[in-house]
């Protein structure tokens, strides 16, 4: 979309077009959020990016949060199938998904279950009635029908037979009741859109594209979807429509993405930015694999990718690809990165750059494949034998990622290193709009392959950086051999010697503190000393802004910092932690950042922790900063 002219709505058939009955104005609100949640197999979340998109192309400022099941095909209806998506959309400038739903659409008992208790009192409650079978309430732990106690007090609920109501829609179509039933979600989306006045234009043209092959698939998904708008608006059944106007973002064009996508485009940029072909050598995992398939998309701008056989054979393909003078890239999650440590150890010794992007999720072990959490940050940091520092860069929000990794292949290509790009599952599957950025706005990463082959030395460093000589094999009189045996200084020879290994180890260290040197110092946002700052890292960005955002207006005087760059750290860290009497550092682990902190700089700092394999919320954050302050205020 592009800012400031907002999307036209045109007419989609049906009623899609109308106003509310009687001609009335929807009411105007700054905000909803919506939460869609049924059985994996029920297309929440379609449901929910086609809400996201469509609400993009209207100019709503949204975040997102997919909530995928742990299990792979799970018992349909049980608690551990259930899959949700929220949506949060705005007129104004938001940070995160929101905390709790306004509105929950339960497709089954189970989504029921798991997600009631999120939803705010006073809630719009849209549940498939046709589901509440007694083998369904069994599934889902239900002694008895919630539907008809007192369980449900205090919510608006709209019982509505979304199964029923999709075969009767869908009953001159040619398809079997299995196929009528996948349709329902569309109906539900139907339903939503009516009480939120979007369009239904966009996502009728979405399903003819992406069912362009089976043209009767798509005509069911629009019959139902326009079917669930009509019982919105004949019926009455809903007295209320909302409207959520444009939010006012910087001008320019903009897209939705999540941060995995963003990732791939970042990296492509990169490579395009830089002269040096692309390559990614991955083996799938959850969640880092769809930036596998992101970038074999673009094999048509120089992008190699290679689906290794397992975790160590990807980064080894890396470094060699590294070592051959291509843009090298290795993607995982924490059970592949311990996996890749040996390998990216081989990338610390040979001084070769490599971008290994570790997109964390709940451990140890398997874990919670599908869940969020910022668990690896010592393993990036330390998980390696020997004294091997490397370089890492955590992005803040999913836009963010596109910029965060530009930034990791900077750092990897001027300084001839390995470094981590370490993601999570929150900003991987979670989208925002971004707004796109101008080519020549983007940063020249073009290097210079050492060419001459006179009195050629591998290991000589560029005086500032520390960077070696990066000399591409096959380029005549620069024949050189580099492995994983201790280096002898600028000839790169094996050496045992006590002394050059000892120099050689701090000048490994010293060229990752340069590192430093490039990267801008720590920025305070409000007072820049005083009672409280609120410090995080990586995707606690969004809910951190708005808790201390919150806490501000209340009158509370505290200020807030974030890290992108964990290691090396900016220059001003310490100077920062000091002018704060307190430091509230909230984390998605046992207090990782916080440990490091205290011992670098002796100073106190407070550890939020959450383990659960959930983002923070915004309340959670605002509560613990009221309570550190007291009843102070400015």
């Amino acid at each position: 979309m592009t800012i400031p002219a907002p999307a036209a709505e045109a007419d989609s058939g049906a009623t899609a077009g109308r106003t509310p009955a009687e001609g009335s104005a929807p009411e105007k609100i700054s905000e909803v959020v919506v939460r869609f949640a049924g059985d994996s197999g029920d297309g929440m979340q379609m449901t929910g990016t086609q809400f996201t998109n469509t609400s993009a192309l209207i100019g709503n400022d949204l975040s997102t949060l997919p909530d995928f099941p742990a299990e792979i095909r799970a018992p349909a209806g049980t608690l551990p199938g259930v899959s949700a998506f929220q949506v949060r959309i705005a007129d104004y400038d938001i940070h995160t998904p929101g905390d709790v739903p306004d509105v929950l659409v339960a497709m089954n008992p189970a989504a029921l279950k798991t997600n009631l208790a999120d939803l705010k009192p006073s809630g719009i409650l849209i549940l498939n009635s046709s589901e509440f079978t007694a083998r369904n309430l069994k599934k889902a732990h239900y002694e008895s029908n919630p539907l008809d106690g007192s369980d449900l007090d205090g919510f608006r609920v709209f019982k509505v037979e979304l199964t029923k109501l999709t075969r009767a829609a869908l009953e001159e179509f040619d398809l079997d009741n299995r196929s009528r039933d996948r349709c329902k979600n569309f109906f539900a989306l139907g339903m939503v859109y009516w009480m939120y006045s979007r369009p239904l234009d966009n996502t009728t043209e979405w399903l003819k594209k992406k069912f362009a092959k089976k043209p009767v698939i798509a005509d069911a998904n629009i019959k139902a979807l326009k079917a669930g708008w009509n019982y919105c608006d004949i019926t009455g059944a809903f007295q209320t429509r909302y409207d959520v106007d444009p939010a006012e973002l910087p001008p320019g064009t903009y897209r939705n993405i999540n941060g995995n996508s963003a990732l791939a485009l970042g990296l492509v940029a990169a490579s395009r930015r830089s002269g040096l072909p692309l390559f990614l050598g991955s083996y799938p995992i959850t969640p880092a694999s769809s930036v596998l398939h992101e970038l074999a998309r673009y094999k048509h701008y120089g992008v190699t990718t290679f689906q290794a056989e397992d975790e160590i054979a990807a980064v080894c393909a890396s470094v060699g690809a590294a070592f051959g003078g291509s843009l090298a890239v290795t993607t995982t999650s924490g059970p592949g990165l311990a996996l890749k440590s040996e390998g990216m150890n081989l990338a610390v010794m040979t001084e070769l750059p490599l971008v290994v992007c570790n997109v964390q999720r709940a451990g140890p072990s398997t874990g919670m494949p599908t869940k969020t959490e910022q668990t690896d940050l010592l393993q990036v940091m330390f998980g390696r034998n020997g004294e091997s520092p490397i370089p890492v860069i955590a992005p803040s929000s999913p836009a963010d990622c596109f910029a965060a990794a530009l930034e990791a292949c900077r750092m990897a290509l001027q300084y001839m290193v390995p470094v981590v790009f370490l993601s999570d599952g929150y900003l991987a599957n979670g989208s925002e709009p971004w707004k796109l950025p101008q080519v020549e706005d983007l940063p020249d990463l073009r290097i210079d392959f050492h060419s001459d082959a006179e009195d050629f030395q591998p290991y000589r460093r560029d005086p500032v950086t520390l960077a070696r000589n990066w000399a591409v094999p096959g380029t005549p009189g620069l024949e050189h051999r580099i492995g994983g045996l201790e280096k002898q200084e600028v000839t790169g020879n094996v050496s045992y010697d006590p002394e050059n290994h000892e120099r050689m180890t701090w000048l490994r260290a010293t060229k990752i503190e340069r590192i430093g040197e490039s990267i801008p110092k720590l920025e305070v946002i409000g007072e820049q000393s005083g009672k409280l700052l609120v410090l995080g890292w990586g995707s606690s960005l969004g809910a951190i802004t708005g808790a201390v955002n919150a806490a501000r207006e209340q009158g509370h005087t505290v200020s807030r910092a974030h890290l992108r760059h964990l290691s090396p750290l900016p220059k001003n860290v310490g100077e920062v932690l000091a002018s704060f009497e307190q430091v509230l550092l909230p984390e998605m682990n046992s207090g990782q950042l916080a440990l490091l902190l205290r011992a670098r700089f002796l100073k106190d700092i407070v550890s939020m922790c959450k383990v659960q394999g959930k983002s923070f919320n915004r309340s959670e954050i605002q509560d613990r900063i009221t309570e550190m302050l007291g009843e102070d205020a400015a």
